[in-house]
């Protein structure tokens, strides 16, 4: 569920840690600068208390070393700078996997693409989840992605619009997802598909400007 209050231990991490140091020189128009990361992820770290889940994605993320290597912040609709990783990866074994990616269509929403093959229209078993932060406001949450349309081939997997705020927003996606691809219709293939589930360990990570 969404968190829309400052808490007080979010606040207390505001008040130690200067993440964002003149993130945007103007406006809410001007163009997109660099973060702190690893700032910007002990901020995501300290939202996620209380989601075991959240926190060990966030834990595994900065222990990977990826985080400094993010570059400028994404406007709506771009990828997320870190790529996932999973044991599937983009085909037989572990590797990157997909991307987290900021949706601003039918309100802002984050959304996950990758392989192999397509999402699987039934995610029973599998859970993806997105936890975020507006570092301009404060307000911070975890939510699952499970919207996804399976004709036309639907890409992506997303969330249900989200009131974020406007700001500079952190995010990490992690879980599990199932794909699929076709094959011959078989007996261990009766519908003519064949199934994998990917399971993220290292999140995606990506900052947005909203």
């Amino acid at each position: 569920m969404e968190r829309l209050s400052v808490t007080r231990r979010l606040a207390t991490v505001f008040a130690a840690t200067a993440v964002v140091a003149s993130v945007f020189s103007g406006n809410a128009t001007a163009e997109p600068a660099t973060v702190d990361w690893a700032g910007a992820a002990q901020q995501l770290r300290a939202a996620a208390v209380g989601n075991p889940e959240a926190e060990q994605a966030v834990d595994r993320l900065v222990a990977s070393g990826q985080v400094n290597k993010a570059g400028q912040v994404a406007l709506p609709a771009q990828p997320f700078q870190i790529p996932a990783q999973s044991d599937i990866g983009r085909g037989a074994g572990p590797g990157v996997y997909g991307s987290g990616i900021a949706l601003g269509l039918d309100g802002f929403r984050f959304g996950f693409f990758g392989g192999p093959g397509t999402i699987a229209p039934n995610q029973a078993g599998a859970k993806l989840e997105v936890l975020w932060i507006n570092l301009s406001n404060g307000r911070s949450g975890t939510e699952v992605l499970y919207e996804h349309n399976d004709v036309p081939v639907d890409t992506t997997i997303r969330t249900r619009p989200l009131d974020t705020g406007s700001g500079l927003i952190v995010a990490a996606v992690y879980g599990t997802l199932w794909h699929r691809w076709s094959v011959p219709v078989s007996d261990a293939n009766p519908d003519g598909f064949q199934y994998q589930r990917g399971t993220i360990s290292v999140p995606s990570f990506g900052a947005v400007y909203n």
